[in-house]
C-alpha cells in the first residue's frame, strides 16, 4: 500500500512541480506546452519531424498551414493514435481540411495528450490519522489543443501563406486547470516538384496560459508536510519558435521510384537548451528525413532528430540523437501510415508505434 500510495503522490508532486517552475519569471518560457512538440501523423514522424516544406494535407494545420492549400479533395481527414511509456501516456490526434475553393483551404486539428486514471492518495489518511480506502478516487492529467487554419495561394506562383487561432486548454484533475491562446503562422514556396522551402512561425505572438488552482486544505497539508511549494494562480508563457525547411526531391530511373530529402531546423527563443547548436538567447535543433518511394504507392522513410550531447555515467560527452523509421500505403483516396521511433535516450531504448490514417472524400453529389 506505501508503494501505491508513494507512486501516485509522487507523480502529483511532479505535475504540479512543472507548472510552478513553469511560472517562475526565469523558467516560465522553457518547454511551455511541450506537448505541441511532439508531433503528429506517422508520416511525418518516420521521417524524423522533417516535414515543414513538403506537408500537403490536413495534417498541416499542425506543421505549416501554409500546406493547406495543397489539399484538393473536398475534405481530407488525418487520424492518429500512439502510447508513450508503456502505455501510461495516451496521445490522439484529429486533422480536417477543406478545401473552400482553387485558392484557399480551412482546416481544424485537436490534440489530446494524457495519462488517466491516475490514483489520488490525498485523502486516503484522514485528519484524525485513519485509513479509509473508500477515499481513493482518481483523475487524469491532460493536454488539449484546438486549431482554427486557413491558407491561401498569393499571385506569385508556388508561394503559399498560412495561419493558425489556436485554443490550449489544460487540465490536472479537479486541482488545476488553464486557458490559452496564440497564433501560428507558415510560409511555403514551391519552385518545381524537386525543390521546396517552408518557414513555420509557431507562437508567433507569444502565447499565454492561465493558471487556477483548487486545493482544499487536507492537499495543502499535504504538499506542505512534503517540503512542496503550493501552486498559486498564474501565467505560463511560451515564447515564438521558428522552423526552416528546405526539400529536395530525386528520380530514380524512369520506373517512378524516387527518392526525396527535407532538412530543418528548429531555432527556439526561450534561452538554452540541450541542442545541437546553443546560445543563452537561442538554440537550433537540425533534424533530416530521407524517403523513398514508388510512385504514390508506397513509401519507406527513415529520420534523425532531437541530436544532442548527453553525459555518460563516468563524465563523458556522448552525442546522441533521435532516430525514427517509416512505411507508408497509399490506395487511391486512402493512406496508412506506420512509424517506429525512439523517444528517448537510445541506451534505454523507449521506442514507440505510431500509427495514423488519412482519407481524402470528394464532393457528395447532392450538395451543391
Amino acid at each position: 500500500m506505501y508503494n501505491f500510495k508513494s507512486y501516485s503522490l509522487t507523480l502529483l508532486l511532479l505535475i504540479f512541480s512543472f507548472i510552478t517552475h513553469a511560472q517562475d519569471d526565469k523558467i516560465a518560457p522553457k518547454y511551455s506546452n511541450e506537448f505541441l512538440s511532439i508531433g503528429v501523423g506517422a508520416d511525418a514522424l518516420g521521417q524524423g519531424s522533417a516535414i515543414v516544406a513538403q506537408t500537403g494535407n490536413a495534417a498541416s494545420g499542425y506543421w505549416n498551414p501554409a500546406g493547406l492549400t495543397k489539399v484538393n479533395k473536398w475534405l481530407d481527414i488525418s487520424l492518429m493514435h500512439s502510447e508513450y511509456f508503456a502505455g501510461i501516456a495516451k496521445y490522439d490526434y484529429l486533422g480536417l481540411a477543406h478545401s473552400i475553393d482553387s485558392v484557399s483551404t480551412f482546416g481544424f486539428s485537436t490534440v489530446r495528450f494524457a495519462v488517466d486514471n491516475i490514483p489520488n492518495t490525498t485523502q486516503l489518511i484522514d485528519q484524525q490519522g485513519n485509513i479509509n480506502y473508500s477515499n481513493i478516487t482518481s483523475f487524469s492529467a491532460a493536454d488539449y489543443a484546438f486549431l482554427f487554419s486557413y491558407a491561401r495561394k498569393l499571385k506569385l506562383k508556388g508561394l503559399s501563406v498560412g495561419g493558425n487561432f489556436k485554443i490550449i486548454h489544460r487540465i490536472v484533475g479537479d486541482f488545476a486547470k488553464s486557458w490559452g491562446f496564440g497564433l501560428d503562422g507558415g510560409i511555403q514556396y514551391q519552385i518545381t516538384d524537386k525543390w521546396k522551402f517552408g518557414l513555420m512561425a509557431r507562437d508567433l505572438t507569444s502565447t499565454f496560459n492561465a493558471w487556477i488552482f483548487t486545493l482544499d486544505n487536507q492537499t495543502k497539508d499535504v504538499f506542505s508536510q512534503t517540503g512542496n511549494a503550493i501552486p498559486q494562480n498564474g501565467l505560463e508563457l511560451t515564447l515564438p519558435k521558428f522552423i526552416f525547411g528546405g526539400y529536395r526531391k530525386f528520380e530514380i530511373g524512369k520506373k517512378g521510384i524516387y527518392s526525396t530529402t527535407e532538412l530543418n531546423f528548429d531555432l527556439t527563443t526561450d534561452g538554452k537548451r540541450n541542442t545541437l547548436i546553443k546560445s543563452n538567447v537561442f538554440s537550433i535543433d537540425p533534424k533530416i528525413g530521407i524517403v523513398f518511394g514508388f510512385k504514390k504507392i508506397v513509401a519507406v522513410r527513415g529520420g534523425i532528430s532531437n541530436i544532442q550531447y548527453i553525459q555518460t555515467i563516468d563524465n563523458q560527452k556522448k552525442l546522441n540523437f533521435q532516430p525514427s523509421i517509416g512505411i507508408g500505403l497509399n490506395i487511391k483516396n486512402f493512406s496508412l501510415d506506420y512509424a517506429f521511433t525512439d523517444i528517448g535516450d537510445a541506451s534505454v531504448a523507449l521506442y514507440s508505434h505510431v500509427i495514423s490514417l488519412r482519407i481524402q472524400l470528394i464532393k457528395p453529389n447532392n450538395m451543391n
